[in-house]
């Protein structure tokens, strides 16, 4: 069928038929045709070793800010209290775009990956619960606490990702994660119309980040945005869609804005850990 064996991935090939546990790309590493211009080069941080992450589960990433405006505020909503929520964010960690006084779908992203690691129900409406936990943040709780100080996790429970570097969170990341929902896709690959059925699971275990490419890279299962791979087929990769509820074939999206920076941050050989379950937020 044209369609290599994915490490750790299931391939089945049957009456036609290609049953994957992957999320759009059908090789382990760069095809031939990808130029190596297209390929990001890693970043200096990179794989390098260095001492285990201690940062405390309920310590902010950032020094305490004057008084919150404490002003409810709904996605749409613009004026100086919304650029203090994206001041705010931006100092933690979180990507909520530029601080501009607009609440937008970039900053709403960044709004719920606060609230998921603060305990909040995610939702677009800040009120008081999240403006106490902007005053009072916790930090992301630590999946592999004695990881390599550079690191990324996927909190599968959550819907995060965070982005570890020199041990401390450098990037907290709303993401979506594989749906679990079974499918049978049939489309046009390798020059010819081929069916591709899977589970769309997120496999969680301790990986490595591996090939990558810039802009968007056409796969068998859809668009993906500046991807690195990390488990076969599976990458993080930005997305135009990027739910509350886990909804991709297996890859980790990630919001545009984070797909954009990520590749300069996330370098090749990095740890990748995956955990948990996603029961509902």
């Amino acid at each position: 069928m044209g369609v290599s064996r994915l490490p750790g991935m299931a391939v089945l090939l049957t009456a036609g038929a290609v049953a994957l546990a992957g999320c759009g790309t059908a090789a382990p590493g760069p095809p031939p045709q990808v130029p190596s211009a297209s390929v990001t080069a890693a970043s200096p941080a990179g794989a390098q070793a260095g001492p285990a992450a201690t940062t405390p589960a309920t310590t902010p990433a950032a020094t305490d800010p004057v008084a919150a405006p404490r002003k409810t505020l709904k996605l749409g909503a613009k004026g100086k209290a919304v650029t203090w929520v994206q001041r705010r964010l931006t100092e933690l960690g979180y990507r909520p775009g530029r601080a501009d006084g607009r609440y937008g779908g970039t900053t709403l992203a960044a709004v719920w990956a606060f609230q998921k690691v603060n305990g909040i129900t995610p939702t677009s409406t800040i009120a008081k619960r999240t403006w106490d936990a902007l005053e009072s943040p916790k930090a992301p709780k630590v999946l592999v606490p004695r990881g390599r100080s550079t690191r990324a996790e996927v909190n599968l429970s959550k819907q995060i990702m965070v982005l570890y570097v020199g041990g401390k969170p450098a990037l907290i990341t709303h993401i979506s994660s594989g749906s679990g929902v079974p499918y049978c896709e049939t489309t046009v690959w390798q020059g010819k119309e081929q069916r591709f059925c899977g589970s769309a699971t997120t496999p969680t275990g301790d990986y490595r980040t591996t090939w990558r490419t810039s802009g968007w890279h056409k796969s068998y299962l859809g668009e993906l945005y500046n991807p690195i791979f990390f488990n076969g087929g599976i990458a993080f990769h930005g997305a135009l869609s990027v739910p509350l509820h886990p909804a991709s074939h297996g890859c980790v999206r990630l919001p545009m804005n984070v797909a954009e920076e990520l590749p300069g941050k996330l370098g090749k050989g990095v740890p990748v850990h995956v955990r948990g379950r996603f029961r509902g937020l």
